[in-house]
C-alpha cells in the first residue's frame, strides 16, 4: 500500500506551496490517472512519490516503511520496487533498442559491470522477453533514434519491466503523442498492469484516456487534491473545478 499524508512542497523561493499537504491512500493493484491542468502539481506530485522530489513536509509510506526520511543510499534500495515511465522517454538514442532495455537492470548490479555492459545470458533474455511483451522483438538491435515516438515510449515501458516493479509511475507518458499511438500505449499499460499484478499511478492529459482505463481518478488544482473518485463521478461540473 502508498499511504500520503500532510505531503507539501514548495521549491526554493517560490511563494506558495506546490503541493498542500495531500493526504491519500493507493491501495495494491489500483490504476490512478492524476488530472490537473499544467502547473496544477501532478508531476511535482508523482516525483515525491519516489523521492526524485523531496518533500518539504509530510510523509509517503511505501509498504509500510517511511520513505520521507531514508538517506538516497537507502531510497536507492527501495526504488527497485518503483519504475517511472517519462513523458521525453529518457533513452540512449545511439543505443539499440535491447541495450536500453538492459540499463532497467542496473539498480540491481555492481556499477562496474554496468560500465563495461557486461550482461549475462540470463539478463539478456529477460530483456527480450520484455520487449516480446511490448511487441518490439523485431527492432530488438535497432538504434533507438530510428524508432517513432510510440516505439519509443514502449522502449521505455519494456526498461522498466526489466526491474520487475511492484509500483508503476508514469509522467505524461503519452502527453508528446498523438490520440491512436496514446490509446496503444494505455491499453499497453493497462494490460501489463493486469498481468503483473502491479499498483500504477500515472499522470495524464486526456481525460477521456483516464476515463477508460482507470480505477480511480484524482485531480489536482493549484497543488490541493480537489477530486478522488472512481471515473464515473468525474462529471461535468468536476471537469470544470479541476480545469477551469
Amino acid at each position: 500500500m502508498l499511504s500520503i499524508e500532510n505531503l507539501t512542497v514548495r521549491y526554493p523561493k517560490a511563494k506558495e506551496d506546490a503541493l498542500k499537504k495531500i493526504n491519500l491512500q493507493v491501495k495494491e493493484g489500483e490504476f490512478v490517472c492524476i488530472l490537473g491542468k499544467s502547473g496544477a502539481g501532478k508531476s511535482t506530485f508523482i516525483r515525491s512519490i519516489n523521492q526524485l522530489q523531496r518533500p518539504t513536509s509530510g510523509s509517503v509510506r511505501w509498504n509500510h516503511l517511511e520513505i520521507t526520511r531514508l538517506k538516497e543510499a537507502e531510497m536507492r534500495k527501495v526504488r527497485t520496487d518503483m519504475v517511472m515511465i517519462f513523458q521525453h522517454f529518457n533513452l540512449i538514442p545511439r543505443m539499440t533498442v535491447l541495450q536500453n532495455t538492459l540499463t532497467g537492470a542496473f539498480g540491481s548490479r555492481p556499477a562496474w559491470k554496468n560500465l563495461l555492459g557486461l550482461f549475462t545470458a540470463e539478463e539478456k533474455q529477460l530483456a527480450y522477453d520484455a520487449l516480446s511483451e511490448v511487441d518490439l522483438t523485431a527492432h530488438a538491435h535497432k538504434r533507438v533514434e530510428a524508432l517513432s515516438g510510440g516505439q519509443k515510449q514502449r522502449v521505455g515501458i519494456a526498461r522498466a519491466l526489466l526491474q520487475k516493479p511492484k509500483l508503476l509511475l508514469g509522467d505524461e507518458p503519452v502527453a508528446s503523442l498523438d490520440p491512436n499511438t496514446s490509446k496503444r500505449i494505455f491499453e499497453l499499460l493497462r494490460k501489463i498492469h493486469e498481468e503483473r499484478q502491479l499498483t500504477t499511478l500515472i499522470n495524464v492529459h486526456d481525460v477521456s484516456l483516464a476515463k477508460a482505463y482507470a480505477t480511480r481518478i484524482i485531480g489536482f488544482r493549484n497543488g490541493m487534491l480537489i477530486f478522488d473518485d472512481k471515473p464515473s463521478a468525474l462529471t461535468d461540473d468536476v471537469f470544470t473545478k479541476i480545469y477551469e
